[in-house]
């Protein structure tokens, strides 16, 4: 099975959800991704069209990072394809949350694509790492953050909103589940989270900080 195909059975099966569809029969290629003229091309890209109430899909992620995490065990998460993996986990995240709001003929916005994307990578690599991780992968997800050097004043305030509302999180997520071995307890209350709409989605964070 594909990297991203196994993110997206992962991501599917921690929040109880089914796209029904697979991943990788979304994915394009470079040129095919600048054919379309994007604004930005960054390593990872879900471009989405709607015409006539019919939403169209596209996921680019950096083929180098496919083919490194391919070449590793990406279940074994070290400095050679950690980067790589946080870029397939944000991509597959998009694909799925914006096919469930879809369906759910619910509006989504990038703020709320990129906050569920940033909960998802801390909880999956946690899962992936083991649960005394917690502490220095908050660190390295969210306190080392970087910006890309192309994004517009309001592009880095929204990724900067998603990296504070998540940080905050995931430090709940330690303080009341992580450090107390209550991890089904925490996935049950990532699903509830999954499903909020992103008011709240922040009013919850924003009590628990």
């Amino acid at each position: 099975m594909k990297t991203l195909a196994r993110v997206q059975r992962g991501l599917e099966a921690l929040y109880r959800v089914s796209t029904g569809v697979d991943v990788d029969d979304y994915m394009i290629d470079e040129p095919t991704r600048d054919g379309l003229q994007p604004d930005r091309r960054p390593r990872e890209q879900l471009l989405v069209c709607e015409h006539d109430g019919e939403m169209s899909l596209a996921l680019f992620v950096d083929p180098r990072a496919l083919v490194n995490l391919d070449r590793s065990d990406a279940g074994r998460l070290g400095d050679h394809n950690f980067g790589d993996f946080l870029l397939a986990v944000e991509g597959v995240s998009h694909f799925i949350y914006a096919i469930q709001c879809a369906r759910a003929e619910r509006p989504v916005s990038q703020l709320e694509l990129e906050l569920q994307a940033e909960v998802d990578k801390y909880v999956t690599c946690l899962l992936a790492i083991g649960p005394d991780a917690s502490a220095p992968l908050r660190r390295r997800l969210f306190d080392d953050a970087a910006y890309e050097d192309d994004l517009d004043h309001d592009e880095r305030d929204r990724y900067r909103a998603a990296n504070d509302n998540a940080s905050r999180y995931a430090a709940w997520l330690e303080g009341v589940f992580v450090t107390r071995s209550k991890i089904p307890e925490m996935l049950g209350e990532l699903r509830r989270f999954y499903r909020s709409g992103l008011a709240a989605k922040l009013g919850q964070i924003a009590r628990a900080a």
